[in-house]
């Protein structure tokens, strides 16, 4: 089988010191599509289900990504506006997990010189630890244990 567009990640290999969330969950608008009437633009549409695009924002944490990579735009195809985990923590950003996270290679030409570049969606957000066990890939759920 050959290498689909979009493939799983972990969400820890993305995000290895942690993901937490800035802001809140925004819709991601259609830029390709007309304006409305009052000047607004419509609400993209995932291209594979139909469903609303909701973006959310993601400080990078990790101490040796570069200025252009200070923070991750992570969409959510979903068909209402997705809410994140209860933050329990004293700080300003809320502590998330990605459920479902994919990762899209593209090269990114609107700097000086091309660089790679990544676009990433998730299935869901949730506090940590709460998320989707990793597959043990070719071992069954007792041998894993």
């Amino acid at each position: 089988m050959a290498m689909q567009r979009r493939f799983p990640v972990g969400h820890g290999d993305v995000f290895p010191a942690g993901a937490f969330l800035k802001g809140g969950v925004e819709p991601v608008g259609d830029f390709d599509a007309d304006k409305r009437a009052d000047g607004s633009r419509p609400q993209q549409l995932d291209k594979d289900t139909g469903l609303p695009l909701w973006q959310v924002m993601i400080p990078d944490a990790d101490e040796e990504a570069g200025k252009k990579e200070t923070a991750i735009s992570i969409k959510i195809a979903a068909k209402v506006q997705p809410v994140p985990p209860d933050n329990t923590t004293p700080f300003p950003w809320t502590p998330v997990e990605f459920v479902g996270l994919t990762a899209l290679p593209y090269v990114d030409d609107n700097g000086v010189r091309p660089r790679l570049a990544w676009s990433y969606r998730a299935d869901g957000m949730v506090a940590p630890g709460k998320g989707a066990k990793p597959v043990s890939w070719g071992r069954s759920e007792s041998a894993a244990a």
